[in-house]
């Protein structure tokens, strides 16, 4: 499901691999974003979501609060900047959604858990394309108190649910030890309240399936042992994760929302500029970051393409 190389959000403004923040303070505030892709996105979300509920979904009773405040945030959001498409408003004590891009309403009395099918962090994440994560702010530190994920990277919900912030991250390689968690920590419990920050994360993958969970890694994983420098132009995806943080102002919980591109190595290939800075990238990575990232298995082949093609072109 590559996206078209016109409206890929490519990650690289330098040429040499830099582990950053990279964040920027988003105005106006926006949480999601509505693409040419979100009718196959939703539904791809919610049949991952229907068979995989335990995978997909995962929520403490005490998020409530802060589920319902996500789910008028999202749709007041979206009914405001794409009003050809969604509506929302509120008719005494019952607000009604509709979805007119999938002819759906959605109707419910706030904090009424009785209005509604499933949880209001479910029911918001079953209308917009990005992941879903509610982290609590409490005892001086984040916890993963609720998610809806359906397009993860090589990581797992069911894992992660419950975790601290440093916790979840002990997998990135140097993290840790340099204090950059510690860091980005801070940076995160400083956002004010209304406010929203965003930046960007790329890998790389050798399918074009945005799910890839650590559950089903023998499935997808093994395809890192088929590359070469004759298909890698086909298998390789450039994937970048749009990653937005708001501060929400009645709970103080933070919303964090994951927006996922991919973009073929045969489509960059159109753009040389975009190709020689990715190559340029991928060449300076460490070998631990190389291997976070998948592209250990693959990085000979890969160079010896980039050599070739950069160099032809």
């Amino acid at each position: 499901m590559a996206n078209s190389i016109e409206t890929f959000p490519f990650p690289f403004t330098k040429d040499q691999y830099e582990y950053t923040n990279n964040s920027s303070q988003l105005n106006p505030v926006r949480c999601v974003e509505v693409t040419g892709d979100y009718n196959s996105e939703i539904q791809l979300k919610r049949k991952l979501i229907e068979e995989h509920p335990e995978r997909c979904y995962r929520s403490f009773r005490h998020s409530i609060e802060g589920q319902w405040e996500i789910l008028k945030l999202l749709f007041h959001e979206i009914a405001t900047y794409e009003p050809d498409h969604f509506t929302f408003e509120r008719r005494g004590k019952e607000y009604r959604f509709q979805n007119l891009i999938l002819g759906e309403e959605e109707r419910f009395i706030d904090r009424d858990l009785s209005s509604i099918d499933s949880e209001p962090f479910d029911l918001a994440g079953r209308h917009v394309q990005e992941d879903l994560i509610l982290m609590g702010d409490r005892e001086g530190t984040l916890f993963l108190d609720a998610g809806q994920l359906c397009f993860p990277s090589n990581w797992s919900l069911a894992f992660a649910f419950g975790l601290d912030f440093k916790s979840i991250h002990t997998p990135v390689p140097r993290i840790n030890q340099t204090g950059f968690i510690e860091k980005v920590e801070r940076f995160i419990k400083r956002i004010r309240p209304g406010t929203a920050w965003e930046r960007n994360n790329w890998s790389v993958t050798i399918t074009n399936k945005l799910d890839t969970p650590l559950e089903t890694y023998s499935e997808w994983g093994r395809s890192r042992l088929k590359v070469t420098e004759e298909n890698v132009e086909d298998l390789l995806h450039l994937r970048v994760e749009i990653q937005r943080l708001y501060r929400l102002p009645l709970t103080n919980d933070v919303l964090f929302t994951i927006h996922t591109y991919l973009l073929s190595l045969k489509d960059m290939a159109t753009n040389n500029e975009w190709l020689t800075r990715f190559f340029k990238n991928v060449e300076t990575l460490t070998d631990d970051i190389a291997e976070y990232k998948g592209i250990s298995l693959y990085k000979k082949p890969l160079m010896n393409y980039f050599e070739q093609k950069v160099k032809k072109d």
